[in-house]
């Protein structure tokens, strides 16, 4: 089936719709990365990076970005892209993938979206919310007020949209604002009500959704023990290292010495465990075994959020032996983007 599937991509894929993107979904450490790479190499792809924390530069010991090696042999999109001193929002995500997505496709590429961040991807197939229409007469009424006075303006009537809002983005300031001012009703909570009522039914008895991108969703299901033992791999790798990089705590303390380290980036997992030790609030050990316990539970809650999507491809994991699973993959995809009737 590789063989086949080289076939196709040597071809030019996605030559029946050239308007698909496959989508890779599972748990933290379960391997989408590396799928993503062999993929990609096959379909002649391009990847774009679904993970709230590996936009960030110099957040690398902690964030299990793709490898230089994976980097240098295929294109990557949206890693390493945000300082870290600077808020990256959901909102920021589906812009720049939405971008991304449209300059691979005009390649005559195939775009393989990785996820890590679940809400990102919920943003890119169902659309993000947009809320109600417009005031023009409203918004000519802030033009020329400073963001960081619309900001206070927009901290007095919705402190939560204050808080996803860079005081310095007027745009977005001035949305949240016009949103009040049409609806009565905070920015931030008609997002909650985005982020949380297309899925409030978990039941497999709904139909999948009109997806945007048609995509192909490729779902890595792993048995819990075995996703946990391979957690605890990726924690021990972050603390201790083999290449010769930087650990984890030194990353962090060198980020944190010379004040890179914004608000969002200081609760990337791990980075905020490690801190909590440099602060005397823990010792070294704890700070492991807390980064460790705290990455089970996320892989627990990331399982939940993924039982959400609809029309998935579940591939069953294997640590054994993990060219079955890209073979099942390669088998999905190259039976979705090849034309009916291509031998």
């Amino acid at each position: 089936m590789v063989d086949d599937a080289e076939r196709h991509g040597a071809r030019g894929v996605n030559a029946s719709d050239p308007s698909r993107i496959v989508v890779i979904l599972g748990p933290t450490a379960g391997g989408k990365s590396a799928l993503a790479v062999a993929l990609a190499q096959l379909f002649d792809g391009e990847i774009v990076n679904a993970d709230s924390m590996q936009v960030y530069r110099l957040l690398d010991a902690g964030t299990a970005k793709p490898t230089r090696a994976e980097r240098d042999a295929v294109l990557h999109h949206l890693v390493d892209i945000v300082e870290p001193t600077e808020p990256w929002t959901v909102a920021d995500f589906y812009e720049a993938a939405e971008k991304a997505i449209a300059d691979i496709q005009s390649r005559g590429k195939l775009p393989i979206v990785v996820g890590g961040t679940n809400l990102y991807l919920k943003a890119l197939l169902e659309g993000f919310f947009e809320g109600p229409g417009s005031d023009e007469a409203y918004r000519k009424t802030l033009e020329e007020v400073p963001a960081q006075q619309l900001h206070e303006q927009l901290r007095a009537v919705d402190p939560a949209g204050a808080e996803r809002i860079h005081p310095n983005d007027h745009k977005r300031i001035v949305r949240a604002l016009e949103v009040m001012h049409i609806t009565g009703k905070p920015i931030s909570a008609w997002q909650n009500e985005w982020t949380d009522g297309a899925f409030a039914d978990d039941s497999d008895n709904r139909p999948a959704p009109s997806y945007r991108h048609n995509p192909i969703l490729l779902g890595l299901r792993w048995e819990t023990e075995a996703i946990n033992r391979r957690i605890n791999q990726r924690v021990k790798l972050m603390f201790h290292p083999e290449d010769g990089s930087e650990d984890l705590v030194a990353e962090t303390r060198r980020l944190e010495s010379t004040d890179l380290l914004g608000k969002q980036a200081r609760e990337a997992l791990g980075t905020k465990q490690v801190l909590a030790y440099l602060q005397g609030q823990m010792s070294a050990e704890e700070a492991f075994e807390r980064v460790k316990i705290e990455t089970r539970r996320f892989a627990k809650g990331q399982r939940t959020w993924l039982k959400r999507f609809r029309g998935v491809h579940w591939i069953e994991a294997d640590p054994d032996n993990p060219e079955a699973m890209i073979k099942k993959a390669t088998a999905i995809v190259a039976d979705k983007i090849t034309p009916s009737g291509t031998p």
